[in-house]
């Protein structure tokens, strides 16, 4: 990694993924079998597959494929129920891949990197929601290599798998804690948004360990705000990144250093990856 701050890189709006030949891709790799999957730190992305539908509905600029190559282990995916196949949306934006083929790039990589395990959130969309659930039973058929029950695994059992968590109408997996609300998503400043990371944070500090996974967003917009009406997800995530990456750094002399659980973010750089994962040192 280049050292200083200034080159460091937080906040990514880049389609192509470079990393260095020393990147660590299967981090997994050094986390303890015997560690319940709610005692880790794991870096996620919020709304995983928005590419699509212009700058207030992007949130993320690397392709799912490459979200996991650098380091990402949670992964935000909406759908929407139409026929047999299940549509990846973000809002009424149709974000050009269905479910399938989301489980299909999961799958390959962690076919190549079996060290590791990535949670998937799946969230129905508008209207036929009942009918997801079987869906995406359908799509799994039985696959050993995904993890459907609702108890906390530890790492050495997840090794290789796809974790679903559950969460209101969908039900498969283990149950998802956020600690936030719609309301922190809204964003009319970005010094109170980090305030309100702050908070969120230590709600998921105290969480941690339990039988839920617990999830943070950093993520925010100004839609729907008037104070904060061009407050994009990007722009947000531009100021957001950096001052998350420091907030966070503070905590590496600690020993133990906190568990913070699931923290997704929108356009995250590697070095703000690295960072969240880095806080695993026991």
């Amino acid at each position: 990694m280049v050292v200083g701050d200034a080159t460091r890189e937080f906040f990514n709006d880049k389609e192509t993924l470079h990393l260095p030949e020393s990147y660590n891709i299967p981090w997994m790799a050094g986390i303890q079998d015997f560690r319940p999957l709610s005692l880790i730190t794991i870096p996620g992305t919020h709304e995983s597959m928005a590419f699509h539908g212009g700058p207030m509905a992007e949130c993320q600029a690397l392709s799912l494929k490459d979200q996991l190559r650098a380091g990402i282990r949670y992964l935000d995916i909406k759908v929407f129920p139409l026929g047999d196949t299940l549509y990846v949306m973000h809002g009424i934006m149709y974000q050009h891949s269905t479910l399938r083929e989301v489980l299909d790039t999961v799958r390959a990589f962690l076919s190549q990197y079996r060290s590791e395990a990535v949670l998937l959130q799946v969230t129905p969309q508008f209207f036929g929601k009942n009918t997801v659930n079987q869906m995406v039973q359908n799509l799994i058929n039985n696959d050993e290599y995904v993890w459907v029950s609702s108890g906390m695994p530890t790492m050495g059992e997840v090794r290789g798998k796809i974790i679903f968590v559950q969460k209101n109408t969908f039900t498969l997996g283990i149950p998802l804690m956020d600690t936030g609300t719609k309301i922190d998503n809204k964003v009319t400043d970005v010094k109170t948004k980090d305030n309100v990371i702050i908070k969120l944070l230590s709600k998921a500090t105290e969480a941690c360990g339990g039988h839920n996974v617990v999830l943070t967003h950093s993520s925010g917009t100004g839609l729907g705000t008037f104070w904060g009406m061009f407050l994009t997800p990007k722009r947000v995530a531009e100021k957001v990144n950096p001052w998350l990456n420091q907030y966070l750094r503070q905590f590496f002399p600690n020993d133990p250093r906190p568990c913070f659980g699931v923290i997704a973010t929108d356009f995250p750089g590697v070095d703000l990856i690295q960072t969240i994962l880095t806080l695993n040192t026991w």
